[in-house]
């Protein structure tokens, strides 16, 4: 169990009082979808999901996320779905931020609370469900996967990503961490996520640029994010989309720990034909 108080969607309707100007922005390098944003009339309902609304933040689109889909669901108790997965080739990961899952694979049911993780191998059958009394939220990742001839496709996995050790960056001094929850170094695998953690005053110390596309939930805590040409403030509950080769930086100034969930796919071949 988690000691962490991830950052949840705001549902509901703002009232008449607020004004409609917001950090919402939406370039063809990046995009931020605030968590204010993140509200009832914005979900979604997904076939063959019961009691269940999806806040999708990232799908496949020309000129915005090519690699991944990524949601927030929330289930209510008893909701959830025996045929979760449409794509035959989509490889899917949780990340349980509130609440209670419960997961049948064929190799057994894994339960899993805050910080709980699993990944789904593609072409996986399984079931999901909120066993609990209260809403369940979780983040959902989904990707097509890409075979390579030779290398194996990895089985599913589950883990509590707070009992794992974090990385520690080079030459920062133990305030900029990394959770892997993907092992870096099996190729079977084509996308990572990690939970990346800056202590106040920590920086990304130059500007990445690189092939990989990022999506990125700020579980906790707040920071400035270079974005391009752009220095911009995000907070728990915004989602940042990067596209490749988007310059990127990061300034947390505090008060506390600033942590994001990161998607990035990974140990591939680049195609030589645009999709």
């Amino acid at each position: 169990m988690t000691d962490h108080q991830y950052a949840l969607p705001a549902g509901g309707v703002p009232d008449q009082h607020r004004l409609i100007s917001d950090r919402a922005i939406f370039t063809e390098a990046y995009a931020v979808i605030p968590g204010t944003v993140l509200r009832d009339i914005v979900t979604s309902r997904l076939p063959h999901w019961r009691e269940t609304r999806a806040w999708i933040l990232a799908r496949p689109l020309s000129g915005f996320a090519e690699t991944f889909f990524q949601a927030i669901l929330e289930l209510q108790p008893g909701g959830g779905s025996d045929q979760p997965e449409p794509d035959p080739d989509g490889e899917g990961a949780f990340f349980v931020v509130s609440g209670e899952l419960a997961i049948d694979l064929p190799h057994g049911t894994e339960r899993l609370r805050p910080g709980g993780f699993v990944w789904i191998a593609p072409g996986e059958r399984y079931r999901i469900s909120n066993p609990g009394s209260i809403p369940a939220v979780c983040h959902w990742i989904r990707k097509a996967y890409e075979s390579v001839e030779g290398i194996a496709v990895p089985e599913s996995f589950a883990l509590d990503a707070e009992a794992l050790t974090p990385a520690t960056m080079e030459n920062a001094g133990g305030r900029w961490l990394t959770t892997r929850l993907i092992d870096p170094e099996d190729m079977g695998h084509d996308m990572h996520i990690n939970i990346v953690s800056f202590e106040p005053g920590t920086v990304i110390p130059f500007a990445e640029t690189h092939v990989m596309e990022h999506g990125l939930y700020v579980l906790e805590g707040k920071a400035v994010y270079r974005l391009n040409d752009d220095w911009v403030e995000v907070e728990a509950g915004d989602f940042m989309w990067l596209r490749a080769f988007c310059p990127q930086a990061c300034y947390a100034g505090g008060p506390g720990r600033f942590r994001y969930l990161l998607y990035k796919d990974v140990n591939r071949h680049p195609g030589l034909r645009l999709p």
